[in-house]
């Protein structure tokens, strides 16, 4: 009776060291290396860092899952434009991706660009363009035909300005100046007189002080860390209106081999990020206006008729993106219908309403 006492007691003993050690395994830290092709001077990356990371790890806690985080800023893993690639190809298993760099492969995420002088709300079109991603297939097939999985953390921009060397009073005083601007947004200028080059914050000041630009299309938010006001002093607030530029994903068979606990807590963390960036934003803009402006700027606002004279201008470039999307299998044209039907209904006066002509 002893023998099987013992023998029991043993046998306890051991399935309690196995169960130890399995949760010991369980426990291990998950590797997650988080890749920024700007600098955390931008609120962006900022949030990223202080926001998303910090929710992602409160989320876990109690969970028996943790996540050792590496970041990755400023170009040292993957420049803006490649964050993508990045996180595709597992160099990085989350990225901020700025879809406004990626209009070939995240096609249907770049309606905003092409449809400016639509709303100043960044607030609204983040959260919008978040929701579609989670309604929308068209939003989420582009992410999975590139092996990434969006977790939300949508990137709205603050209302677009032009920044320049010589002071705006009417649209003739672009004739044949070069203007630097991301992505689509170089359709802006058609019409205009000027010359688009494509670009982005990380080299305008550059640009700017040597000459390759006269100016740049850009937004107060990221105008003041980013010193633009030196080289280019003369803002001209058009009302391009604010955009969606990306937000964070990951990639997707990392993504799909993380237990449910931890998928669920990066996109819950996705959120908050997306809620405290704006919260922030929100704040700021006009202050930096303010602090531009102090620092020698000159702040100015064109009229509603200069307004109306810049968008009849332009080629209607959303329709023609939409027809090429149609053409690819992407539903353009309900995308870009969707989207400016949901503007409108949130109470948004676009000047020119792209998808009705």
């Amino acid at each position: 009776m002893n023998k099987a006492i013992v023998a029991s007691a043993l046998g306890l003993m051991g399935a309690a060291v196995i169960a130890v050690a399995s949760q010991s395994a369980l426990a291990k830290d998950i590797n997650a290396t988080l890749a920024a092709g700007h600098p955390p001077v931008f609120r962006w990356v900022k949030h990223a860092s202080k926001t998303f990371i910090p929710a992602v790890n409160k989320a876990l806690e109690g969970s028996g899952h943790t996540i050792k985080w590496k970041e990755q800023y400023a170009g040292s893993l993957a420049k803006v434009g490649s964050v993508l690639e990045a996180v595709e190809e597992g160099l990085a298993e989350v990225g901020l991706v700025s879809t406004v760099f990626e209009p070939a492969k995240l096609s249907v995420q770049n309606v905003t660009y092409y449809t400016p002088f639509t709303s100043t709300d960044a607030t609204a079109i983040s959260k919008m363009i978040d929701d579609l991603h989670r309604t929308n297939k068209d939003f989420q097939k582009t992410w999975h035909e590139n092996d990434l999985e969006y977790l939300g953390a949508g990137i709205g921009i603050d209302d677009y300005l032009l920044m320049s060397k010589f002071p705006v009073k009417s649209i003739a005083d672009l004739k044949g100046k070069k203007i630097g601007a991301p992505g689509p947004a170089v359709n802006w200028l058609k019409g205009t007189g000027a010359v688009g080059v494509s670009g982005n914050l990380t080299t305008y000041y550059n640009e700017i002080k040597t000459g390759v630009y006269d100016g740049v299309i850009v937004f107060a938010s990221a105008a003041l860390p980013g010193k633009l006001y030196e080289v280019a002093p003369y803002i001209t607030r058009i009302g391009f209106g604010a955009q969606y530029a990306g937000g964070i994903a990951a990639n997707k068979d990392w993504y799909d081999a993380q237990p449910a606990v931890v998928q669920k807590a990066l996109k819950s963390a996705a959120e908050i990020d997306r809620v405290a960036y704006h919260k922030d934003l929100e704040a700021t803009v006009v202050k930096f206006l303010a602090i531009m402006k102090s620092k020698g700027a000159t702040v100015s606002d064109v009229d509603e008729n200069f307004r109306k004279e810049w968008a009849a201008g332009m080629d209607n470039a959303a329709k023609v993106w939409a027809a090429n999307l149609d053409k690819a299998g992407k539903n353009g044209t309900a995308v870009l219908k969707n989207y400016m039907n949901a503007m409108r209904k949130a109470g948004a006066t676009p000047v020119r309403n792209w998808d009705q002509e």
